[in-house]
């Protein structure tokens, strides 16, 4: 496989106008703001490879979006290199590369807000210059996986969040770019759709080799669909390898939970050795275990406290719990 993202020492600045409340502060501003810089990508560097799906993760303020702007060339770099699909320096050949990526924000649409479905498609077809051919192909295509045909001729304005996401992707998509950039794909969205829409990504990642770049909030579009996760936090990257290096490299622990019949003090379970991870109530325990630790000593410590386990569930911990954990500790860090 050959490489088709190059990130090469990436940083993004930002400058800063600090100014007084109110009007006073306000006209002072204009003349003696105080200025600051913040560094909101710090020297990052990456590549991937032709036909991956990478999760690309961080919370809030980590440098996400403007990583992702300055790949599709909204943002141009304070210093760095960037190639995409073959394309050096994005922000300034971003219509150059507009025939070689898709993009999917969750949060806003690319389809003609009065438009039908069907006409906004028209356009892009004109756009991309697609031929007839092709373009029948794709429709046909999107209306299978997708279940386009229930709304294709209704005004934008009028479709559910679910269909106009269903839609936002098939026009990503119709002039078949090699890269995707998915941000935040199935935020709000219930959950058959949310499967509908991750079946599908997973589907043309196998058969077109489309390289997708997925940012999101929610672990399980990540779990689901990625194989390989870059995590960024105050705009570094802290981790770049594969999803279950991740999860057996940073959380070597398992989940028990426990339902009592009976309520039973903490200290009590405490004997067990085990970390209590939450107690929900005095009939409802999440603890951490070792995952070579028998639970046996746990199970003792109930009887001796003179309950009985109504319920008993254990698990790995999950990339959520992971990313949790991770984070937490990078804040108390600072």
């Amino acid at each position: 496989m050959s490489e088709i993202i190059t990130v090469q020492d990436l940083s993004k600045r930002f400058d800063i106008r600090k100014r007084g409340s109110g009007f006073a502060g306000a006209v002072k501003g204009l003349f003696y703001a105080q200025k600051s810089e913040l560094l909101a990508v710090d020297s990052i560097s990456f590549s991937i490879q032709q036909g991956e799906l990478v999760g690309y993760l961080g919370p809030n303020g980590a440098g996400k979006s403007t990583t992702i702007k300055m790949l599709t060339g909204i943002l141009r770099p304070s210093s760095g290199r960037i190639k995409v699909a073959g394309i050096e320096d994005p922000q300034a050949n971003r219509q150059k590369l507009a025939y070689r990526m898709g993009v999917v924000f969750g949060q806003k649409t690319q389809l003609w807000w009065d438009l039908p479905v069907s006409e906004s498609f028209d356009l892009l077809k004109s756009i991309y210059r697609i031929p007839e051919t092709d373009y029948r192909e794709r429709m046909e295509f999107f209306s299978d996986l997708l279940g386009l045909r229930d709304f294709l001729f209704q005004q934008t304005r009028k479709l559910s969040l679910g269909q106009r996401m269903r839609a936002d992707l098939a026009a990503s998509l119709l002039h078949r770019p090699p890269v995707l950039f998915l941000d935040e794909p199935t935020i709000g969205l219930d959950i058959l759709t949310r499967e509908a829409i991750r079946k599908f990504i997973k589907d043309l990642n196998r058969s077109e080799k489309t390289t997708i770049l997925l940012t999101t909030h929610d672990m399980q579009d990540v779990e689901f669909l990625a194989n390989r996760l870059i995590l960024i936090d105050h705009g570094k990257i802290h981790y770049d390898g594969s999803l279950q290096e991740f999860t057996s490299r940073m959380s070597p622990d398992k989940v028990i939970t426990l339902h009592l019949e009976s309520p039973v003090e903490e200290a009590q379970l405490m004997t067990a050795g085990f970390t209590i991870k939450a107690a929900h109530s005095p009939l409802h325990y999440e603890f951490l275990a070792p995952v070579d630790a028998r639970i046996g000593p746990l199970i003792d410590s109930v009887v001796r406290a003179g309950s009985h386990i109504a319920e008993m569930s254990v698990r790995h911990r999950d990339l959520e719990d992971t990313l949790k954990a991770m984070y937490g500790n990078s804040k108390k860090e600072l």
